[in-house]
């Protein structure tokens, strides 16, 4: 082996972090869980500097797209609870409405609600 270390090299405390983390959350019996979290985390943390150095490349580099773009379509957001209320809403409001409900009141009630 090589004393080159690779560009995308977790520090060594966030490599502790996840031994800590690995040892609390993995069933002791099956020892591959351990080896799955901390695996997991590394290819995650891994993945996200990856996708952090293309954007801040395309930031720099291109007019069409930018990172914000990029990061928003590799990283998506789940929809909030509020979101998520909203959409079930929507669907049940049609079935509500033969029954006389129309839900308005619930509907305003959520979009109050901070995300």
């Amino acid at each position: 082996m090589t004393d080159h270390q690779h560009p995308i090299t977790p520090p060594p405390a966030l490599v502790q972090q996840w031994f800590k983390q690995a040892h609390e959350s993995a069933d002791p019996a099956n020892q591959l869980s351990y080896y799955d979290f901390i695996a997991t985390a590394a290819a995650q943390w891994g993945a996200d500097q990856e996708l952090e150095s293309c954007c801040e490349w395309l930031d720099g580099n291109s007019p069409v797209i930018g990172g914000f773009d990029l990061r928003i379509d590799r990283r998506p957001r789940p929809p909030s609870l509020k979101e998520q209320a909203l959409e079930e809403l929507e669907f049940l409001s049609d079935i509500a409405s033969g029954l006389g409900c129309d839900g308005s009141a619930i509907r305003r009630a959520l979009e109050q609600l901070p995300e």
